[in-house]
């Protein structure tokens, strides 16, 4: 971390703790405390939206084909799925296995969010929109690459592989572990730490301009602004990520992100965002992805760039590449 964002966060820490409204991050003792909760605001009179939020779910991304256009489960049909999550896990969890359990790796849930077969609320089919001819091509040929050399160099690898970042909107969906966020504010801006990868967002609440179309990040570039109560997030300037699965999910560098976060209780928000990437997708789409506070504090994910699992899957290539020389000149 450079020194300048060190400041920072630093500086957003200390008005935390010497400014904030606390929050205890216990669920509401009755159903009547929740329903007389007002959203609390900063000593300078924004809505407060500290604290560390949490939005593991088992509701899927898109929705599961075999369920077609039922966008929610009956109360019986909920508990049908959610033991089958049960089933499938215990049964994975029985069998042999050497330094790797699901349970101890993978930061899971067996609940759905409000029944949802999906996350996405837009297209209403639960699925996302189809590819532009473009990025299909080039969708076909990464995997085609990936499935002939998927280690010549690090550079075949992923972002989050190589512990820089899952892209945006990946860094803030659910999907495996460590999916914790601590939102911190200051007078004129917003910091989201996310747990995954380290990532931290330092948002501008200023009404400032976006810089220029020549800057592209990991993250984008990030502007907020309130809505009401609600804390919006628009984000471009980003890079392209050419991977797109439950690891990493980011956008064209002609991507846009747009983030709504909504306090709904003492402890619950309602996060939505929408994804339009024309030359990624054929129309835009929008997930709603629920986040419920959890005690603190967030640990350090000790993943760095050059890490030793990437020597490693690079030399196995090796390996293969060797085993099969070797294979081809004996048939000779």
């Amino acid at each position: 971390m450079n020194r300048r964002l060190l400041a920072a966060l630093v500086m957003l820490v200390t008005v935390v703790a010497l400014g904030s409204t606390p929050l205890s991050a216990q669920p509401p003792s009755s159903g009547a405390r929740a329903a007389t909760w007002q959203q609390a605001k900063t000593p300078w009179g924004d809505p407060d939206l500290q604290g560390i939020w949490n939005n593991v779910t088992a509701t899927p991304l898109e929705r599961p084909k075999d369920l077609g256009e039922k966008a929610l489960l009956t109360e019986t049909e909920a508990e049908e799925y959610e033991q089958q999550i049960a089933d499938r896990r215990a049964k994975a969890e029985a069998r042999p296995h050497t330094g790797y359990a699901a349970s101890i790796w993978f930061e899971t849930s067996q609940s759905l969010s409000e029944k949802r077969t999906s996350l996405l609320v837009e297209p209403a089919g639960g699925r996302l929109p189809a590819l532009t001819p473009e990025a299909q091509k080039a969708f076909d040929k990464q995997a085609e690459r990936r499935k002939l050399s998927p280690a010549d160099g690090w550079e075949d690898r992923g972002p989050y592989e190589r512990c820089i970042t899952r892209g945006l909107p990946g860094a803030m969906m659910p999907g495996f572990y460590n999916h914790n966020y601590q939102i911190l504010q200051t007078p004129g801006y917003v910091a989201i730490v996310v747990e995954m990868i380290h990532d931290a967002r330092i948002i501008p609440m200023d009404g400032r301009a976006h810089v220029g179309s020549g800057v592209s990040q990991w993250l984008g570039d990030s502007r907020g602004r309130w809505e009401g109560n609600t804390l919006v997030v628009e984000t471009t300037g980003l890079r392209d990520v050419d991977l797109r699965n439950a690891a990493v999910f980011g956008t064209s560098t002609k991507g846009r992100v747009v983030e709504r976060f909504t306090r709904v209780g003492p402890h619950a928000m309602s996060y939505t965002v929408t994804i339009e990437d024309p030359a990624t997708f054929t129309q835009s789409w929008t997930a709603s992805i629920p986040m419920k506070m959890v005690d603190g504090p967030l640990y350090e994910y000790a993943c760095h760039e050059g890490n030793y699992g990437l020597p490693n899957i690079l030399s196995g290539h090796r390996q293969e590449e060797r085993e099969k020389a070797i294979a081809a000149a004996q048939k000779r």
